[in-house]
């Protein structure tokens, strides 16, 4: 069978939290809960876990190992009693940690080869491998490396399917009949593995790119999680039962030989049912000693057992019940006699390279998930990056020395620091006591139960299996349930790179198929809803109000591509067709691209094939919300959008509807045949309308000539105010639109405006200043910008002749709302506060008119730029 392959940080693979993120594995302790703080006792005996194992509070991040040794170095040369306290508080833990050391070395570095053909009777050399890796991170993290003072290191033991998968290619590559090459290109490959790892892992935290891991879809992880589930619970059948993996298979026949076998039913049963028994315990109980204290109490039971009915242990040892080392008299260093590059088949080894990579890339997603993971439970602040590079030193000496992966272990670091191992002090006794058990070497493991193993190997694969389909089956989506399970099938009945490979293939499908579900288009509606946040008189308006009909504004978001770009590209041309366009005939087609992510080659060729059903209907797209340089920008010039007659494009969408409104206006003007605008327009200065022709019977043009004559061309002034002087004829185009505007009346109001010309670049007022009185704009085109709490953008407005400015300030002497420049040399009527105060008390009934006059424009106005301010985005 192929190997479900392993991944995910320890806090992903081992026990996933209620709430998706990375939890811890369970050692008897039930579901550990990131968020869960030190114990009281822990706290009041460590000043900081930013000290790193010294009582001086420091950064953490910024001790080398170098300062640490000296750090050392000093307490002892000072005095022993810190460092003697320091070291017996520290027992507890160390006897912890290197029970669960033992634990993880005997279940795991056993299982590190095959069990069956050439690499038979290797399980000690197993073990002894997983000692040396763990004490050489152990060291490495404990000397600084690690920002955690009491980091436990050990072995990754999710690699072991894939070291399975390549130790049995390279046997199928190199055959059998030559088992020296086939153990010796194992142990390079297996090397190999650590040195790419450590490199990679390295290179990931020197260029900061530790967050990226981030990014990859969750439920990958999690189907693969499981996969590797099924692959320890198959493991521990094999392991308990002495078949190699090879062996299994998914048949009839392998199930009677589990099953129907009572010897090999009752040689498998008695850990799967320990594993269950020890599920059950800490679902009721949670303390973090359960776990190791049930497995020693095991071997115990078993022994007496054992001695009370005087079983021969060589007997057991020949029936499965006692592992067979029949290498347990060599040396710990015996692994490295295994190495042998003149024997090494380099064809066979260069062949494990796409399970290698396969390998890696489940390596490097471990520490940026359990990293955070850690830090979170411990309350600790940590750099991710520093953490990574202490993973690339460890694994990188790790590979030169012949050993395997390695990685911090989320629950072995938080149930030590836990019961006392928060100091460096604890992590070197923790390195030292594991490496007695490397020097007593692999002899003992000759005298542990069988199924001690099997329980152990089962209760993990139970618990991540139990974590892929079961605590995420109300916490994923339909689809994300289906490639969970996809991958753990695949990774069961063909390999763990298959497996992988389909979960990506599928998460692709399943995304490109709910990303085309989702609409892109945010919004679509008329212009007369939205307008600019130009002032403009009120009879230009409301002609501008009657004839942005004409205009459709779309404005989508979200990625375009092949998936999501056919829906757009359906609703685009549905306001072309016959039936919607007799109702709604369009001259402008906005699209407002400012929350569009990016656009791929698809999307932008289809808003090619839209921009020529455009101009064969004389509409002009109007592009928003990107520059050239931008990503959007360069897609749609690829395919040469930006270049096409019809096509204007606009970095903001209220320049792109501003001047839109702009040629409405011009265009009225000129068929009106004037030699000149009678009115100033900001923004863009086109000289050609878009739309030129007088043909009258086309619906557009009529409705504009239509609207036009009801609105601008109405003649709101009383006769004889076109002769009448300044600013008199100013005053009749700011307020007619609301009210008749009387020169009698009015004339007691001149005197009180003082007429002034500012030239272009003068700044009337700032935000923040005190008001000083209002402004009547005859000519020029004044700017107001309007700067809001960072990060909101500042919101523009332009004033044109014929409008008011400062108004709102004036009337109520609050500060200044906005910042006023003069954008084109214009000429104002000022009417400041001291002559308002003199108006309202030589003339008061005027002064109520007048400013009731005033409160109508400005209500208008601020209405028009509320909107704008609320379909900005």
């Amino acid at each position: 069978m192929g190997a479900p392959m392993p991944i995910i940080p320890e806090s992903e693979s081992r026990s996933l939290s209620n709430d998706g993120s990375a939890g811890s594995r369970e050692r008897g302790t039930g579901s550990s809960n990131e968020s869960i703080p030190l114990l009281s006792d822990l706290e009041a005996n460590t000043p900081s876990y930013h000290t790193n194992g010294n009582s001086r509070p420091q950064a953490v991040g910024k001790r080398s190992a170098k300062g640490v040794v000296k750090g050392v170095v000093l307490r002892i040369s000072t005095g022993s009693g810190p460092l003697v306290k320091d070291a017996l508080r520290s027992i507890p833990a160390v006897i912890l940690g290197t029970l669960l050391n033992i634990l993880d070395g005997i279940s795991y570095g056993m299982i590190i080869f095959p069990a069956a053909g050439v690499f038979t009777g290797l399980g000690g050399v197993g073990v002894s491998m997983f000692f040396v890796s763990a004490i050489i991170t152990q060291l490495i993290y404990s000397a600084g490396a690690s920002g955690f003072a009491g980091a436990n290191g050990s072995m990754m033991i999710e690699v072991v399917p894939f070291f399975h998968l390549i130790a049995n290619q390279i046997a199928d590559t190199v055959g059998e009949e030559n088992p020296h090459a086939v153990i010796a290109t194992t142990m390079v490959a297996f090397a190999f593995s650590s040195i790419l790892t450590g490199f990679t892992f390295f290179l990931l935290g020197a260029l900061r790119l530790g967050s990226l891991i981030g990014f990859f879809p969750r439920h990958i992880l999690v189907g693969c999680i499981g996969g590797v589930g099924v692959f320890l619970v198959i493991t521990g059948l094999t392991v308990s039962t002495r078949i190699s993996d090879d062996d299994f298979s998914l048949s009839l026949e392998t199930f009677k030989f589990f099953v129907l076998n009572m010897h090999n039913l009752v040689m498998w049963l008695p850990a799967f049912l320990l594993a269950v028994l020890l599920r059950i315990i800490t679902h009721k109980w949670e303390h973090q000693l359960i776990f190791p204290i049930y497995f020693c109490i095991i071997p115990a039971i078993f022994y007496i057992v054992v001695a009370a009915a005087r079983i021969d242990l060589g007997g057991l040892r020949d029936a499965g019940w006692l592992f067979d080392m029949s290498s347990s008299n060599e040396p710990w260093y015996y692994f490295y006699s295994l190495f042998d590059f003149r024997a090494t088949d380099w064809g066979a080894f260069w062949a494990t390279m796409p399970t290698q990579f396969a390998l890696l890339f489940f390596n490097i997603l471990h520490p940026p998930l359990n990293v955070p993971a850690l830090a979170v439970s411990l309350n600790h602040d940590v750099d991710t990056d520093k953490e990574l590079v202490a993973h690339g030193y460890s694994n990188l000496l790790a590979g030169l020395i012949g050993t395997v992966p390695n990685y911090l272990v989320y629950v072995n670091t938080l149930l030590f620091y836990r019961v006392g191992g928060d100091t460096r002090i604890a992590g070197f006794m923790l390195a030292g006591a594991t490496t007695i058990l490397l020097l007593v070497g692999t002899g003992p493991i000759a005298y542990i139960p069988v199924m001690v193993v099997g329980a152990l190997i089962f209760v993990l694969g139970i618990d991540l299996v139990k974590e892929a389909l079961w605590d995420t089956r109300h916490r994923v989506s339909n689809s994300e349930y289906i490639t969970i399970a996809s991958i753990m099938i695949c990774m069961t009945v063909w390999d763990f790179v298959t497996g992988v490979l389909f979960g990506i293939v599928v998460s692709c499908i399943f995304f490109v198929v709910q990303s085309s579900q989702r609409r892109s288009i945010r919004a679509l509606h008329t212009g007369d809803s939205v307008m600019s946040t130009v002032r403009r008189p009120g009879a230009h308006r409301a002609y501008l109000r009657d004839v942005s009909k004409q205009t459709t504004i779309v404005r989508l978001q979200g990625f375009m591509f092949f998936g999501t770009i056919t829906h757009v590209e359906e609703a685009l041309r549905a306001l072309l067709e016959d039936h919607a366009w007799r109702r709604n005939p369009i001259r402008f087609l906005v699209l407002d691209l400012a929350l569009v992510a990016g656009v791929d080659m698809s999307a932008a060729e289809a808003f090619v094939r839209v921009q020529r059903l455009l101009a064969g209907k004389k509409v002009v797209l109007v592009l928003c919300g990107f520059t050239v340089d931008s990503s959007v920008g360069r897609a749609l010039n690829n395919v040469g959008l930006l270049e096409m007659d019809g096509v204007e494009l606009f970095e903001t969408f209220s320049d792109a509807v501003e001047w839109t409104e702009n040629t409405y206006l011009r265009a009225w003007f000129r068929a009106q045949k004037a030699e000149t605008l009678p009115v100033a327009l900001p923004g863009r200065q086109d000289d050609v309308i878009p739309f030129p022709g007088s043909v009258v019977d086309s619906p557009r043009r009529a409705a504009l000539l239509d609207a036009g004559w009801r609105t601008i061309a109405r003649d709101h002034s009383p006769p004889g105010s076109q002769d009448a002087p300044e600013p008199f004829n100013t005053l009749v185009r700011a307020f007619s639109s609301y009210e008749s505007i009387d020169r009698d009346t009015y004339a007691p109001l001149i005197p009180y405006l003082k007429r002034m010309p500012v030239p272009a670049g003068t700044v009337l007022w700032r935000q923040g200043d005190a008001p000083d009185g209002l402004y009547i704009v005859e000519s020029g085109i004044l700017r107001a910008t309007y700067h809001f709490a960072d990060p909101t953008p500042p919101m523009v407005e332009s004033m044109v002749p014929g409008t008011i400015a400062g108004e709102l300030s004036a009337l109520s002497g609050l500060e200044r709302n906005a910042t006023c420049v003069v954008e084109r040399a214009a000429v104002v009527w000022k009417l400041s506060l001291e002559d308002l105060a003199r108006l309202e008390e030589d003339h008061p009934e005027l002064a109520r008119a007048f400013t009731r006059l005033v409160l109508k424009v400005a209500k208008l106005d601020y209405d028009i730029l509320i909107t704008a301010l609320a379909t900005r985005q």
